[in-house]
């Protein structure tokens, strides 16, 4: 086939040498991602890199350095669209960050952090419709997300360990960030009012945090109080899953930290 010939490999090599993911490449080229996966390791293997033999630090194992804000915002991600998972004859688990497409900014920041999070170990997205899993794959993905287990996250409890809560304490806006960047929004509400007899409408913004996990919009609301920022629940339907911050103090300060997804 024309995308296995040398020339087209060559290509490959040169992208990949030049810094390009496999990912980038493979969409480039029109290449099969694990063609790319195995032409780059054979070309590190020819120079002498030996891949494979390298064997990634963990901050919680190993006591190496850990980035705490990507992290307190990695985490607050994986609270929201994220899962570990160890697929069938797979030697190490993945993490996984679903990500809009309509918000490339926050998969470009997804993408960051996770590549901070664990600075020797390969990201790259997985195109579904609509969508692309931002992943990296790692054996130390359960000591840095002991939050894991069976099940959806709303159907187990949710609690963070010392460790983590005191990053988290230590940056909360990340934290913040990255839930409402999951799982949140900022709109625009609108209302109307009679003003001498006159029916005006006005506009004001707002932020929603919406989960069915009463633990996640618990570590939410909490984080929020310690910025000082002021919420309510909100029902939808009979649930009460939304947590709403519309007084204009508390919005202008998320618009200082937080602001749209984009």
């Amino acid at each position: 086939m024309r995308f296995h010939d040398t020339d087209v490999r060559q290509q490959a090599v040169v992208r990949l040498r030049a810094g390009a993911k496999n990912a980038d490449v493979a969409r480039a080229l029109g290449v099969p991602l694990g063609t790319i996966s195995y032409w780059r390791h054979m070309d590190r293997a020819k120079r002498g890199e030996c891949p494979g033999r390298h064997d990634p630090q963990c901050p919680r194992c190993d006591g190496c350095e850990l980035d705490e804000a990507a992290y307190s915002y990695l985490l607050a991600l994986y609270l929201g669209d994220g899962h570990v998972i160890q697929y069938s004859g797979h030697r190490v688990p993945s993490l996984m960050i679903t990500c809009d497409d309509n918000w490339p900014g926050l998969m470009d920041d997804c993408e960051t952090a996770m590549q901070t999070v664990f600075p020797d170990n390969s990201v790259c997205r997985a195109r579904k419709k609509g969508c692309h899993n931002v992943k990296v794959y790692s054996k130390h993905l359960w000591c840095m997300f002991p939050q894991h287990g069976p099940g959806k996250k709303h159907e187990r409890p949710i609690t963070l360990e010392e460790w983590q809560q005191g990053i988290v304490g230590a940056h909360p806006w990340e934290f913040i960030r990255g839930l409402v960047h999951s799982d949140g929004c900022r709109i625009t509400n609108w209302t109307t009012r009679t003003v001498g007899g006159e029916r005006k409408r006005y506009e004001y913004p707002r932020y929603f945090f919406t989960n069915k996990s009463a633990d996640i919009r618990r570590l939410y609301s909490e984080t929020l109080d310690r910025v000082g920022v002021e919420w309510k629940t909100t029902r939808r339907g009979s649930e009460t899953y939304n947590i709403s911050v519309a007084k204009r103090a508390s919005v202008a300060l998320m618009d200082q930290h937080i602001g749209p997804k984009y």
